[in-house]
């Protein structure tokens, strides 16, 4: 049930409509119900009359319109008459049934639109952590087969059930004024239809469950394959992936044929009733006709109501069996949008200033069961420049990732101007940092969209200003359409070090107080490097700088480093201090220097 509640509170807001839709639902039900009686009222007072010996009032609700003063019983006027209401009723039924599917689709196009807005809205909410708990596979289906799904148990099957109930109500009502025997039938077959629907949903649910789960693993395959197409090729991996793809399309197409297997069963079952219930109906019938206890006209009538009936308890049984689908998808929705994140958004007026202060005090970080940092001290006074060294694994990236509360600190505390960075909004505190990851992802979109992604709205020579900053101008304007050149998804198309060169643009634009760059430089050479560095404390001399770097390089000139081992701070002060030290950094150094990678004399020269 409370997956249904979750539903209706999207459904209710369309509430007007619905009820619209309800209320013509409704007339067109009762249009098709007089249809039969108009019907059987032309064969007793028109086909089947005798002039002479007209037939008396009936159980026919529609019986006045025969013996009033339309025509007499048995002649061409009351045909024609009667002929012209059976149209006029059709017709307005038809009329209805429009203006209810029109309503009750909109109605279901505006529900599935508000779920899929409010799934792309968590998804973009939730931080790291708690998206890593979903594979991709999960994510893309919630964002479409589920929302269209689950939109069909509001949109189709309430209102086929809706339709079905009230058919059958009005339809025993009918029979019952025609004489009482004729339900008979109905009431015995009931409850046998009752037993087998309950054991087909049972296994309708088990079954989607799996399904929807396959769908899943599916798109998750055919997401990562798309992305690490490259690999795949490189590796020349296309048969292993093409086996593992045709395993889980195997594995989709067997359980969708063991739904086809389950749906025919029951639907036998369903169908067998149906037939028992018209053929016993039509016997039935024919002997109330011969014993005189009703006339022809209503056996037609009744047969024709008898099968309304058991065909709605078999569209009953088909609505349950797709509603099975539709709490399933609903199910995982619900899950997803009542997802809370690791890292809590607290609404507040606050402001950081645009020259913020950094204070990281004894700051300590777990993530899943592991110690990523531990006793972290550091001050940031605005305008510093801090470069953080450290093997793979020692947190470096998790520390400037506290800064914005990517990552919440588990312990202590990082302060911005002298507050608790959990005092400001995630937007207000987001606005002060610019980031440059290792790993880039450019948009499927031009080249100067990429780096105006911060500021959409900026003009052009901004754009133009950050690319030469970046040492990305010269390379752009050698791509086929300049900065209108579209890129692929994560960039394909341009090399490591042109990417990371537009994410250092994108990141200029946003002109942030505070620029993270981490390991942003890995795919450059050593002189591109420099310049880029160069050109960054220049373009911006008072701005806050964070580098994260392995290479020695990288840090030389800042006015800090801390190196890094297991989440702690090994060594910190100045490049000369830690040579000095003779330490972990200094090792680093002279590896580094040994190995000629401070040289740049050579690099770079013609790099585009």
């Amino acid at each position: 049930m409370s997956v249904i509640r979750f539903g209706l509170s999207y459904w209710k807001k369309y509430i007007p409509l619905f009820l619209l839709s309800q209320i013509c639902s409704l007339a067109a039900i009762l249009c098709d119900l007089a249809l039969p009686l108009f019907s059987a009222g032309i064969i007793d007072y028109v086909i089947a009359c005798d002039p002479a010996n007209p037939p008396a009032q009936t159980g026919n609700l529609f019986a006045f319109l025969y013996t009033g003063n339309y025509g007499a019983p048995g002649t061409w006027q009351l045909f024609a008459f009667a002929a012209i209401v059976f149209c006029g009723v059709l017709l307005a039924r038809i009329l209805l049934i429009y203006i209810k599917n029109v309503t009750f689709q909109w109605c279901g196009l505006q529900m599935e639109n508000a779920l899929r807005e409010d799934t792309y809205v968590k998804l973009l909410e939730l931080d790291g952590e708690t998206l890593s708990h979903y594979n991709m596979g999960e994510l893309l289906t919630a964002m479409n087969r589920d929302t269209i799904i689950f939109k069909d148990l509001f949109s189709r099957v309430v209102m086929n059930l809706f339709d079905s109930v009230c058919v059958i109500a009005i339809s025993v009502i009918v029979l019952t004024s025609f004489d009482y025997k004729l339900l008979f039938l109905p009431v015995i077959i009931a409850p046998l239809f009752a037993v087998s629907l309950s054991l087909y949903l049972k296994k309708a649910h088990a079954l989607f469950k799996e399904i929807r789960a396959g769908y899943s693993e599916l798109n998750l395959a055919v997401q990562e394959n798309i992305g690490a197409v490259r690999i795949v090729r490189s590796f020349a991996g296309e048969e292993t992936e093409m086996r593992k793809f045709d395993a889980g399309n195997r594995k989709v197409q067997q359980l969708n044929d063991d739904q086809i297997k389950l749906t025919a069963k029951y639907n036998s079952v369903f169908t067998a009733f149906q037939q028992i219930g018209y053929v016993g109906t039509v016997i039935a019938a024919t002997l109330l006709v011969l014993s005189g206890q009703i006339y022809l006209g209503a056996l037609t009538a009744a047969t024709t109501y008898v099968t309304k009936i058991i065909s709605h308890i078999t569209q009953i049984s088909r609505s349950c069996f797709a509603m099975q689908n539709q709490l399933v998808s609903g199910g995982r929705l619900q899950r997803f949008l009542n997802e809370t994140g690791r890292v809590p958004d607290y609404p507040s007026s606050l402001v950081p200033s645009r020259r913020p202060d950094i204070q990281l005090q004894d700051v300590g970080l777990v993530l899943g069961e592991k110690q990523v940092l531990s006793h972290i001290c550091l001050n940031i006074p605005y305008g510093k420049k801090v470069g953080i060294m450290g093997g793979t694994g020692s947190g470096k990236s998790a520390l400037v990732k506290s800064l914005s509360r990517i990552y919440d600190v588990t312990s202590g505390e990082i302060l911005l101007d002298g507050k608790n960075i959990k005092e400001y909004s995630l937007d207000a505190l987001r606005a002060e940092f610019s980031y440059v990851f290792q790993d880039v992802f450019l948009f499927s979109n031009t080249v100067d969209a990429n780096i105006a992604f911060a500021q959409p709205e900026c003009d052009e020579q901004t754009v133009l200003r950050a690319a030469e900053t970046a040492q990305a101008a010269r390379f752009i304007e050698h791509l086929e359409s300049g900065y209108q050149t579209i890129v692929g998804e994560r960039g394909l198309g341009l090399s490591g070090g042109q990417k990371q060169r537009v994410s250092i643009a994108r990141a200029l634009v946003k002109n942030a107080p505070v620029m993270i760059l981490d390991d942003a430089s890995s795919a450059l050479d050593m002189a591109t490097e420099r310049r880029v560095l160069s050109s960054l404390k220049a373009e911006a001399p008072e701005q806050t700088l964070i580098i994260v770097a392995h290479r020695v390089s990288s840090v030389l000139d800042c006015d800090e480093i801390l190196y890094l081992r297991d989440g702690e701070v090994l060594e910190r002060g100045t490049a000369r201090e830690l040579i000095e030290q003779n330490g972990a950094f200094a090792a680093v150094y002279r590896m580094q220097t040994s190995d000629c990678q401070l040289d740049d004399s050579s690099y770079g020269k013609e790099e585009l």
